[in-house]
């Protein structure tokens, strides 16, 4: 049984370097530090200056359903209404 293999058309707008084009050719680097500068960043999200603290705590079940049960975000909820409730330090 023959196997059709898929030919790769070549594209008429990129033409295949020559080997003089090879020879000629720079790294990025040097041909575009600006372009490559700009592109260096560091991975995921950027650092927190006040990062959050993980922490365990045991909560009643019904309590965890509700909070989820709530949609996406429900951790940050809970962490608002735990700010709002700290007693206010200062007043008398």
């Amino acid at each position: 049984m023959a196997q059709d293999k898929k030919r790769i058309r070549p594209d008429k707008d990129i033409p295949e370097m020559t080997a003089a084009e090879f020879a000629r050719a720079k790294p990025l680097r040097t041909a575009m530090p600006k372009v490559v500068e700009a592109m260096k960043r560091g991975r995921g999200r950027p650092k927190s200056p006040a990062p959050k603290q993980r922490v365990s705590l045991r909560l009643d079940p019904r309590i965890v359903a509700g909070w989820k049960a709530t949609g996406d975000g429900w951790q940050s909820r809970v962490n608002d209404v735990l700010a709002a409730a700290l007693p206010k330090r200062g007043r008398k």
